[in-house]
């Protein structure tokens, strides 16, 4: 029996090329619409502790309150883990990041570092 005689099966192939079709397009259009990102901001244990441009390298020892650390790197505008004092270095082996929304998380010492976009220009409700 020929595989592709059997409707069934024929009709299951041709749904899944469509499923890997429309997921690699999806993938594709955000990937065009992500935006080059600004600033390196850093949170430890969800509070936003400092701000780094993207346009000035610089090397930032990056203390948590367990003790730990973790060494970000700005360089050629992207931000990256280089050495860290958790166990496991997930956090090291992620690549450099310079889009909006992306990030580098170390669980171990509670570090999040994401690309944001603009300052956000401070409003005056006052005036």
């Amino acid at each position: 029996m020929d595989m592709f005689k059997d409707k069934k099966t024929r009709n299951d192939i041709i749904l899944g090329i469509a499923v890997i079709i429309l997921a690699a397009g999806i993938w594709l259009v955000s990937e065009l619409l992500k935006k080059d990102g600004e600033f390196a901001v850093v949170t430890v244990n969800g509070t936003e502790t400092a701000k780094y441009s993207l346009s000035e390298d610089a090397e930032i020892r990056l203390e948590s309150e367990n003790g730990g650390y973790n060494i970000l790197v700005i360089k050629n505008g992207k931000a990256d883990i280089i050495e860290a004092s958790c166990p496991d270095h997930v956090c090291v082996d992620q690549r450099a990041i310079s889009k909006t929304g992306e990030a580098i998380t170390c669980l171990p010492n509670k570090t999040v570092i994401t690309i944001d976009g603009e300052e956000e220009a401070e409003i005056d409700f006052v005036s």
